[in-house]
């Protein structure tokens, strides 16, 4: 019994052991942003950039921050204050105290978000970011020091940067991190697409970099050079391989399209092949040459069974990428509250369109559409449902009292990093999102109350769905 009770005492403190190393804590300053939110999201794949929140907190009345969160294995993660943004590199057990500025001086300010600079403070000489950072320094100071010989001498310059490889290779050859090594060694291979003298082909490129290398999904500097490798592909094939993809699309088969990629000298690799796969058909989406509705079939496909789990999560936020805001393509979900606290979703809205008008209050040309917002919603609210998504803050007695009180129909505030904004891509007000009964995407932006270009409203849409009675 001693026994047993000691093996679970023993159980649980190596499970805490191993529990505690495998946690990132992140803290420090943030004066610009008391009492708003810090978040940090993990980038899910490189090619959709896709992003799912790992952990948020809020910033405390002394400027003061802290998250901690389990991590276990090194990646690129993005920050996010309010709505500016930045990334950091994170590993397991690793300690950061950051310092996050307002925006970079230089930059003016977008309502949007800006770009920051995150300061390091007591950063360890072993960490991913210090060991990142000193590279990407000597890297920017050495290619600005023989820049200006890319065109006058470039034969000089190919030299200068082969040099450069050579001085990098035998530095870090020491180092025992796979992952900065990898970083290393693609972001190196990048300078290859500067050069225009003594610089490798293609299938060189493939031999001495990606052949022998495995996938590195989280690594941002392999991913990013796999990515341009890889960019439209289609073309490049050969006029065999062209037509055994096109014949393996039509019958919606992954298996015959990978079959048919499998003659391409760089795509022997089978886990690289489906990636490949997954980017090439995601790319030709938006061409006329091949049917959308089999290239979403092949990809829902390998979304559901990947010859390799992590593909089938590209192919899944790749769907994702290509069917938001697309005509036809299913409307990203919702979750809103009203002043009274009810929750509402998409589905609450079917049966009928769903006219969603993105409004801000105190901009001039949303009130200058809001009086035909108005007519119209007198003359069709029996065919449409209409909805106000305005910014969640503040107003004067006025604004409350002259304009939203007069909104009748749904109308909900949400806060500037809502969800719904990012998945709509709403970067100016006022915008309209059409949507049909069944919950799918008529128009991304749809027509305004008043008069466009070609002097075409959204009421000649309403007006077609009121003369064939959608009423469902």
């Amino acid at each position: 019994m001693r026994k047993i009770i000691s093996f679970v005492i023993l159980f649980f403190a190596v499970h805490s052991v191993a529990l505690a190393q495998s946690t990132v804590t992140i803290s420090g300053y943030a004066p610009s942003y008391v009492g708003k939110q810090i978040e940090i999201n993990q980038i899910e794949d490189y090619l959709s950039l896709i992003e799912s929140p790992i952990v948020s907190t809020t910033v405390q009345k002394d400027s003061t921050f802290k998250l901690t969160f389990a991590c276990t294995e090194m990646q690129k993660v993005s920050l996010k204050a309010q709505q500016n943004k930045s990334f950091l590199y994170i590993q397991p057990s690793g300690n950061y105290e950051l310092f996050i500025p307002e925006k970079d001086d230089y930059n003016p300010y977008n309502p949007n978000g800006n770009k920051i600079e995150l300061t390091f403070l007591n950063l360890d000489s072993t960490d991913i970011n210090y060991k990142i950072l000193q590279f990407q320094r000597w890297q920017d100071e050495y290619i600005g020091e023989y820049y200006y010989l890319k065109n006058i001498k470039p034969v000089e310059f190919s030299k200068k940067i082969d040099a450069f490889k050579q001085l990098v290779s035998t530095y870090y050859q020491k180092d025992t991190s796979v992952f900065f090594k990898t970083y290393v060694k693609f972001t190196i291979a990048g300078l290859d697409n500067i050069q225009f003298a003594v610089q490798r082909n293609r299938y060189e490129k493939f031999d001495f970099y990606i052949k022998n290398e495995p996938v590195a999904y989280r690594n941002d500097a392999y991913m990013n050079y796999i990515t341009t490798f890889y960019e439209k592909m289609m073309p490049r094939f050969s006029m065999e391989v062209n037509n055994r993809v096109y014949l393996g699309l039509l019958k919606s088969s992954p298996t015959l399209i990978m079959r048919a990629l499998g003659n391409e000298f760089t795509l022997k690799n089978i886990r690289l092949r489906e990636i490949i796969m997954v980017k090439c058909l995601a790319e030709e989406f938006y061409s006329s040459d091949l049917p959308q509705t089999n290239i979403l079939t092949v990809l829902d496909s390998v979304a559901n069974s990947p010859l390799f789990k992590s593909n089938g999560i590209i192919a899944k936020n790749l769907i994702a990428r290509l069917t938001e805001l697309v005509s036809g393509g299913k409307a990203p979900d919702f979750v809103l509250k009203n002043a009274n606290n009810e929750q509402k979703t998409l589905n609450d809205y079917k049966k009928k369109y769903t006219y969603i008008h993105f409004f801000n209050p105190e901009s001039a040309a949303s009130l200058i559409e809001l009086e035909p917002l108005f007519k119209l919603y007198e003359a069709y609210k029996e065919h449409v449902n209409f909805i106000t998504i305005y910014p969640e803050k503040e107003y004067s007695k006025d604004v409350k009292e002259t304009k939203l009180k007069l909104i009748v129909w749904d109308k909900f505030a949400v806060a500037s990093n809502h969800r719904m904004l990012l998945n709509y891509k709403i970067s100016q007000y006022p915008s309209y999102v059409l949507i049909d009964p069944y919950g799918y995407i008529v128009a991304a932006p749809a027509l305004t109350p008043t008069p466009n270009g070609q002097y075409k409203t959204i009421e000649q849409v309403f007006f077609s769905i009121k003369k064939l009675n959608y009423k469902y």
